[in-house]
């Protein structure tokens, strides 16, 4: 079995930012409850997020170590849409499949 690695993207070790460590451990305290296979880790600079971004397309995002945010993401029309929880992101991103 291959030993997966996870990787933070857009971080640099040396110069993380309270928010953005604040914000990492929001967003891992939230995928605790969900539990998916994750596609990647890391911080956006243009927006100033941290995420989780998750294999079923939904992401686990916190805005300068704010409470937690889930988007989804229209990969047709790269229309981004908020939920305060998990199971609203879910349903919403089903639809996208359908």
């Amino acid at each position: 079995m291959k030993k997966a690695i996870l990787t933070l993207y857009g971080i640099d070790a040396n110069n993380l930012a309270s928010c953005e460590a604040l914000g990492f451990g929001k967003c891992f305290t939230a995928y605790a409850d969900i539990l998916e296979d994750i596609l990647e880790c890391g911080f956006n600079s243009n927006s100033g997020y941290t995420y989780i971004a998750l294999e079923n397309g939904i992401s686990i995002c916190s805005a300068f170590g704010r409470n937690v945010e889930f988007l989804v993401t229209n990969f047709e029309d790269g229309q981004e849409s908020f939920f305060d929880n998990y199971e609203d992101a879910e349903r919403f991103a089903e639809t996208l499949n359908a």
